[in-house]
């Protein structure tokens, strides 16, 4: 988009914990390379990046937005700084997910008051776990209690030794550049120290490199640099800075920095492990992060450019989908402002408008080659609520809204389940949700209401029952006979046929057995404890009667219906419930009430895994208990805490609690 070559891109997401300040340097940020005229401010509802309604009104960044603006170092090298702001909270940590997929670099923000908090030790393992390179700002220096010293001395502890503040806090209250010339004396010993720190770092990183400096040969300040990047690359360097966003203090510090020290546009790899080529003159491919619903244009894809250049009024493959997509125009994003541009290259971030199959975690390339990149694996929901249409208006414009947010946000999952006809809403907690319903009146002008879901019981056998029905009509003309004797019992694993035919003699003629079995599995549908779906079951037909001319398909798909039904009430039937597996990060401090909350859950502890400072708890806990979980652990741990969740199995509900799911079930069947 600007005139600047691939080398002197840099991208980076701007990570942190909910209000650490990472959209107040972002406003900062924009204002310093001239990118607005006044510093934009969330608490007046200025802010270039947090400027939804629901943003403003509920005073946290919700949705991931790009910015780009030039930097011009002192030597008058103009970068390309292409950023995304995102979200904190952990509600909407998909959408930070997707917005590292675009970028090289996470710069993690921590308030120095606050220190390392959950946000922070999850944008890291973000970007670890993407291979990205990783940088630290820490903010709110100005702040009571608030210690640079002792957040460096945290965030080393945290994620190591390779952590190395670059630009410090000077005694009259600016930022020095340890790297710089213009180091006061009181901190030139300690800046000496970590030059030659920086300088051993960049040696080791090549070769010739390292020779040169064994060799007491003095490396240039471009080799350090280059050293420096490829250090920040592997891990091996992440540098720590300081900076005081609101007085515009160690911006350019910080700025000439990132394009010191954190790399440009990378080859990347496709899903098979190719290389794509970063060149301008590649063919093109593009990886789309992020889609949304503009009010005036309709959806906007975002698209990180991997290779090649992107023109407008083109046609490109959306290799995922093996479909072809032509679209007019492609802007750049600065919040809520869309600007027309005429290309965009390796490292920009472009939004293309009306692209008819294309969604987040798509691959856009040029026509005529075909390349495939890694989805986006998003984190799974922890919350699941039912959505409920308030009038028949609401019923008529529920499935469009359900549809329109669930595709700008692909962590909300939308289903229909089938047992208990209910509509559910899941995301990543009970915030996430209820913005999901805000967007949806403000878009779709669809109000919902939301209740507690139905939870999806099963029933099982733990004994052999006998069952039995004989099923004999006679009005007239041809009759209904048919005759089942069976027996239902638990099955095993090991066992994969679910219906055994023990029928000896003719008893029942062989051409009705597959009609006793979709009896069978119609009775299954309702157990005998509550009506729930039945699971895990034998049924052996060993008996039967039949009549010449009145048995039929249908008299014996009833009789093994209602047989079905007779033996489960005489094989001990029990009610099962769904069981989660469940990994919640808390701090040290709070291992002994979640502990006991777990317990008080009827969770069983599997394990603590440690972390610095963390503690992982294992459990198995009922998805009955966990509904509300969200809110409660942010609570019970001041938004410390975190957890998410997968299914682990079902288990037998115990005998208090299934008497209290039976008398519900009963009243339910009452009122319908």
């Amino acid at each position: 988009m600007r005139d600047v070559p691939v080398g002197d891109v840099r991208s980076f997401a701007i990570l942190g914990h909910t209000g650490s300040g990472k959209t107040t340097l972002v406003d900062s940020l924009l204002f310093k390379m001239g990118e607005c005229d006044r510093a934009g401010a969330v608490t007046n509802g200025s802010s270039l990046a947090d400027y939804t309604n629901e943003e403003k009104n509920h005073k946290i960044t919700i949705f991931p937005k790009p910015f780009e603006g030039i930097y011009k170092n002192p030597a008058g090298r103009s970068y390309s700084l292409v950023f995304i702001d995102t979200p904190g909270y952990a509600d909407f940590f998909g959408h930070m997910v997707a917005a590292c997929h675009a970028v090289e670099t996470g710069l993690i923000v921590v308030d120095a008051s606050a220190g390392v908090q959950v946000g922070t030790r999850r944008a890291w393992r973000c970007c670890s776990n993407l291979g990205l390179a990783k940088a630290v700002v820490v903010t709110g220096l100005d702040r009571e209690n608030a210690s640079f010293d002792r957040a460096v001395q945290k965030i080393q502890e945290v994620f190591g030794g390779a952590c190395v503040p670059v630009t410090v806090p000077s005694a009259d209250g600016g930022i020095v550049d340890v790297m710089g010339d213009n180091v006061p004396d009181s901190m030139k010993n300690a800046a000496e120290e970590t030059r030659n720190r920086l300088v051993e770092l960049a040696a080791e990183t090549d070769e010739e490199l390292t020779e040169k400096y064994i060799g007491g040969e003095e490396l240039t300040t471009e080799e350090i640099s280059r050293g420096l990047e490829a250090a920040s690359l592997s891990g091996g360097f992440v540098p720590v800075f300081a900076c005081k966003p609101l007085k515009d203090v160690g911006l350019n510090e910080l700025m000439e920095g990132i394009a010191r020290y954190t790399p440009h546009p990378r080859v990347h790899q496709d899903a098979e492990g190719r290389d794509i080529p970063n060149a301008a003159d590649a063919p093109f491919v593009g990886y789309v992060w992020r889609s949304m619903q503009d009010p005036f244009v309709g959806q906007l894809s975002f698209v990180r450019v991997l290779a090649g250049t992107l023109k407008g009024d083109s046609e490109v493959l959306n290799a995922s989908k093996d479909h072809k997509e032509r679209f007019s125009a492609i802007m750049s994003m600065k919040g809520r402002t869309q600007t027309p541009v005429a290309s965009a290259g390796p490292g920009d971030i472009v939004a293309i408008p009306k692209l008819k199959a294309t969604e987040a975690g798509d691959t856009l390339c040029a026509v005529g080659s075909k390349v495939v990149c890694k989805r986006i694996n998003f984190p799974k929901a922890v919350t699941t609520m039912a959505v409920h249409a308030k009038t028949q208006a609401d019923e008529d414009k529920l499935s469009v809204a359900l549809a329109r947010v669930s595709q700008e946000d692909p962590t909300l999952k939308i289903e229909r389940n089938k047992e208990t006809k209910e509509t559910l809403i899941s995301g990543l907690g009970d915030v996430h949700v209820e913005i999901a319903v805000e967007l949806m009146k403000s878009r779709s002008n669809a109000e919902v209401t939301l209740t507690e879901p139905r939870m999806p019981y099963r029933e099982t056998v733990t004994a052999v029952g006998e069952g039995h029905y004989k099923h004999k009509k006679q009005s007239g003309g041809r009759g209904q006979y048919g005759e089942v004797y069976l027996r239902i019992m638990p099955k095993r694993a090991d066992e994969e046929d679910w219906f055994v035919d023990k029928i000896v003699g003719g008893a029942i003629p062989g051409n009705f057995l597959p009609a006793i079995q979709k009896g069978l599995l119609e009775g299954m549908q309702s157990g005998a404890v509550a009506g729930y779906p039945v699971t895990n079951v034998k049924v052996e037909v060993y008996d039967g009667s039949y009549h010449d001319v009145d048995s039929s398909e249908i008299a014996f798909k009833i009789a093994g219906s209602r047989a079905m039904k007779d033996g489960m009430t005489k094989a001990k039937p029990v009610l099962l419930e769904p069981i989660m597996k469940v990994r919640v990060t808390i701090p040290d401090s709070n291992m002994g009430d979640i502990n006991g909350d777990l317990n008080h859950k009827r969770g069983r502890i599997l394990g603590v895994e440690p972390e610095a400072g963390m503690q992982t708890i294992v459990a198995d806990v009922p998805l009955a208990e966990l509904n509300r979980y969200a809110a409660e652990l942010r609570s019970m741990t001041g938004g410390q805490g975190s957890f998410e969740m997968e299914f682990s199995r079902y288990d037998i509900v115990p005998s208090n609690i299934a008497q209290k799911i039976i008398a519900e079930s009963d009243r339910q069947k009452e009122e319908e």
